[in-house]
């Protein structure tokens, strides 16, 4: 019964007694703003204050007359009112006014919430507002800084005040200090009360030793040593030399990693029952650390058995689904393989248009015979088709630039294949870090929704390269490009470029999608000078402009089209090609300037995996440009490559790459100096620039070839360092030659041989390591060449680099 008193309101707890029980259970008793929060041990449970009890329902209601809140300092008047689920004019019981109390409570705008009626009808409710946190203050941590500290919890300067806050941010600062091996680690709050109901959150930490792995003992093994288990697990022994890792200390969750890590380990080999028995982590007195302890059953070696698939209908061939399997009977059993077969069966599944295919592998061990017998249950659904294709993640690079280069358009039957196209279509345009492409469920049981998940990475470069030679020749080149302007896939590219080589401007403007097809269009305009006298004595000078046209023959296959017209001319030194100068035919014949008009065409194929790490696949392209379209030069310049990649592993990969090239002059032309081919620096690691191919003896001035031939053996290898480091690794040999110069520039004016021109068509080698580092200021390579065949004449290096910086 609720009983009135004229003299005096009562509260809800004499409403029914069970609501000061409701405050007490809640924590809303009595301020404990001034209150010092218990420390809290590791691994002790966080207890959040409790939930409010029901109080039981009284035979009498009260009609609410009006409602009045009191104590509010912070929150206004109306806020609360608008928590609170009673109205002026509602009828009320214990029952309702618990309600009341639990969703004022769980707003956690307040540490204490009373409520009751007067005799009058009135409800009363009083209230005691949460503090606000003035600061959030961290003692005694030295192991982990602040900053870290500050961004795992939840209570921020300015933020609301609870208990259960305090409680959950302690718990994480617990258990942040475990995961670097401190796990006697203790921490303590503590409440410093400050006027106009503000407080600052101190955390004290007692951060305790750090907790290292003195050692790591297995048992029951016999396979495999110690050494090469301990070699699986991420989890190390503390030694001197990882100053800079964290592995090294007792950490429960990675060693539940480390027991997933040796199972992989042991079942790719063939041990279908291995299991660890026990990971035992056990406290030295002396020191401190941990001595963890593994016991293993490593049971017997398997092979696979019979490998079957079940489908449930006829679209799927079992008999052809089976060919795609890198699993057959008789093989060592590899946990891999499984994985690598639900892979193959799924995708081979969505490239029929089956997007949400089960594959479910069931597995019969024979332990008689040591087989293990597979059987992928394939479980199709029906036909679907994309609903809608969502496009996610795109801060910068317009919606249409992605949508263009997706294979599948809403409507289409879904088809994994085209989906990985597509996916490699946007990886290969170079303006995103990530690209990842899911399927979900559509508005219907045959509709698929195509989530396109992009990550944007800087498409703009400012470049730098640099490069040393054996006779101490330095080059500097800086460049600005943009692959990506103004988010539209347009292509430009502004460059003034300095060294002892080359300077150049050059403004290249490229539209992908030229009048909306699939075209790319774009237009060259440059003007270059090439101070070449430390390679060949002449200086080179060209001003020109050209257009170009690409279309895609297919998927694979890209036919371009150009045309360039340009002023080319030959500067030499003064009486360097008079009577008493020194200079050869081959060089002096071509002193002035002449006009180049041309025309040409490339055709390219591209049959690679991935357009960025290739591990299996080939690229080739074949060049031809004909000159003589008026102007003053006449030649037939052709050029073709080909480069081929085979992953052994995901870290060992096998490049070859070879060119060729051959230029000829037409209507009794000869070929220009500057129209010949020159090879070295970058493409022939070990030589100079222009290093290889014919030269003048009595100048050193190289000459140029009209033939070249060069093959590349590469062998990308793991160098221990880890994956976020951004550094590969290769070995590189390179193979080549350079000549076949004009014969007319082979002889003197008598028709005699010229003994100081030598043109020697003889193979050159080198080999050696590159080093590729992705690096927060941009891409580095180092090349370290060794010279394994030459022409005395040839000029070398040993080292050279080069780097570029993004924006």
């Amino acid at each position: 019964m609720i009983r009135q008193d004229a003299s005096a309101f009562r509260f809800a707890r004499g409403l029914s007694p069970s609501l000061v029980a409701l405050a007490v259970a809640a924590g809303l008793a009595g301020p404990a703003l001034a209150q010092t929060t218990p420390g809290i041990q590791p691994g002790a449970p966080i207890n959040a204050p409790a939930e409010p009890q029901t109080a039981p329902i009284p035979e009498q209601r009260v009609v609410v007359n009006r409602i009045v809140v009191r104590g509010n300092q912070r929150i206004d008047q109306t806020t609360v009112l608008s928590y609170l689920p009673i109205q002026a004019g509602d009828t009320v019981d214990a029952v309702v006014l618990d309600v009341a109390v639990r969703t004022l409570t769980r707003t956690q705008l307040f540490a204490n919430v009373q409520l009751g009626v007067q005799p009058n009808g009135d409800l009363i409710v009083e209230i005691v507002e949460n503090p606000i946190i003035n600061q959030v203050v961290f003692e005694g941590n030295g192991a982990i800084s602040e900053d870290k500290l500050t961004e795992e919890v939840t209570l921020k300067p300015r933020g609301i005040y609870t208990r259960a806050r305090v409680q959950e941010d302690v718990g994480k600062i617990v258990e942040l200090y475990r995961l670097s091996g401190r796990i006697s680690a203790t921490v303590t709050p503590k409440l410093v009360q400050l006027e106009q109901n503000r407080v600052d959150v101190v955390f004290e930490i007692d951060e305790g030793p750090e907790t290292g792995v003195q050692a790591i003992t297995f048992l029951g093994n016999s396979a495999y040593p110690d050494n090469e288990l301990r070699e699986v697990m991420v989890t190390k022994q503390s030694q001197w030399w990882r100053l800079f890792s964290s592995n090294d200390n007792y950490d429960p969750n990675r060693l539940d990693f480390d027991r997933e890590q040796l199972r992989k380990f042991y079942t790719n080999r063939g041990y279908y029952d291995f299991r660890v028995i026990s990971a035992v982590a056990e406290l030295t007195p002396d020191d401190g650390n941990f001595g963890i302890t593994l016991t293993v059953d490593e049971g017997d070696r398997y092979n696979f058995g019979e490998v079957e698939i079940v489908t449930e209908n006829d679209r799927l061939n079992p008999d052809f689904l089976k060919l795609l399997l890198p699993i057959r009977s008789g093989d060592l059993y590899e946990s891999d393989k499984i994985e690598s077969a639900v892979d193959a069966l799924t995708f081979a599944a969505g490239s029929a248009g089956y997007a949400f295919v089960e594959i479910e592998p069931s597995f019969r061990a024979n332990p008689e015979t040591d087989t293990v017998d597979i059987t992928f249950n394939v479980k199709e659904g029906q036909r679907v088709y994309v609903d809608r294709i969502n496009i996610i993640g795109n801060t910068r690079t317009l919606d249409n630039v992605i949508r263009r280069e997706m294979v599948l358009t809403e409507g289409d039957a879904f088809n994994r294949t085209l989906l990985e196209r597509s996916r490699n279509n946007l990886r290969g345009l170079g303006f995103f870090k990530g690209v990842t492409v899911e399927e979900g469920r559509g508005s219907a049981p045959d509709r698929s929704v195509v989530n396109v998940l992009v990550e944007e990475q800087p498409t703009g470069e400012l470049s730098v390269g640099a490069g040393f030679s054996s006779v101490d020749s330095f080059v500097v080149n800086l460049g600005i490009t943009e692959r990506n302007f103004r988010g539209r896939g347009q292509n430009v590219v502004a460059r003034v470029e300095w060294g002892s080589l080359r300077q150049q401007i050059d403004f290249r403007f490229t539209e992908p999608k030229f009048l909306g097809r699939d075209l790319r269009a774009g237009f060259d305009a440059f003007h270059s000078r090439y101070d070449l006298s430390e390679f060949s004595s002449y200086d080179y000078r060209s001003t020109g402009g050209g257009l170009r046209l690409t279309y895609p023959l297919n998927a694979n296959t890209l036919l371009s089209a150009r045309y360039f017209l340009k002023l080319d001319e030959i500067i030499v030194p003064t009486d360097f090609c008079s009577s008493l100068g020194q200079g050869s035919n081959a060089l002096c014949d071509q002193v002035g300037s002449f006009l180049n008009s041309s025309a040409g065409y490339t055709l390219f194929v591209d049959r690679r995996n991935d357009p960025v790490r290739p591990t299996r696949g080939w690229t080739g392209s074949l060049r031809q440009d004909f000159a003589g379209i008026g102007g003053d030069v006449n030649y037939v310049k052709t050029e073709a490559d080909m480069s081929a990649y085979w992953g052994i592993t995901p870290s060992w990969i096998v490049t070859a790459t070879t060119s060729a090239g051959y230029v000829t002059g037409w209507g009794g032309d000869p070929i220009r100096i500057n129209d010949r081919f020159f090879k070295g620096g970058n493409s022939f690691r070990g030589f100079e620039t222009a290093g290889i191919g014919p030269r003048a003896l009595n100048t050193t001035d190289a000459l140029g070839g009209n033939f070249y031939a060069i093959g590349t053996l590469e062998l990308t290898v793991p160098n221990g360092l880890p994956e976020e480091y951004g550094i590969r690794t290769s070995l590189f040999t390179d193979v080549g030659t350079l000549g076949a110069l004009d014969d007319r520039y082979k002889v003197t004016a008598t028709g005699l041989p010229d003994a100081s021109i030598v043109d020697e068509l003889a193979l050159r080698a080198s080999a050696g390591v590159s080093i590729h580092w992705r690096s927060p200021m941009g891409p580095i390579r180092f090349d370290l060449s060794h010279i394994l065949g030459q022409e005395e004449f040839d000029k070398t290096e040993t080292f050279r680099f080069s780097t570029s910086t993004q924006f």
